[in-house]
């Protein structure tokens, strides 16, 4: 029993071992495909820079040329909304409306036309 746990044990060693070798290995690898490419990423930056301005640049004019015609549709939209609101808010007093209508209406028919004198 105890060959087994000792077998064990040195299994899980083992693989520990295996593990940190092929860490490092990983790391040194990694570190030399760093060095390799460092060449081609300082080169690709010095191309990309120059287009990220280009880009920064036409982003900012498309906003200035388009940021009139979006306040002037913001500005619409809220007069629209400003609109809706009063006719919700008024709706519900067409009722009361039409009957303070038809009783002026009705004043207005039994009431004498006053003489007109000079």
């Amino acid at each position: 029993m105890i060959e087994l746990f000792v077998l064990g044990v040195l299994a899980l060693i083992g693989i520990v071992v295996f593990g940190a070798i092929g860490l490092a290995l990983a790391l040194v690898f990694k570190a030399l495909v760093f060095l390799f490419l460092l060449p081609f990423r300082i080169l690709l930056w010095l191309i990309a820079i120059p287009l990220l301005l280009l880009k920064s640049l036409l982003a900012l004019l498309l906003g200035i040329v388009v940021l009139p015609v979006v306040l002037v549709v913001l500005g619409v939209g809220l007069v629209a909304a400003l609109v809706a609101v009063v006719f919700s808010l008024f709706v519900p007093l067409l009722p009361f409306l039409f009957i303070a209508f038809v009783v002026w209406l009705l004043v207005k028919a039994g009431s004498r036309p006053v003489a007109a004198t000079h």
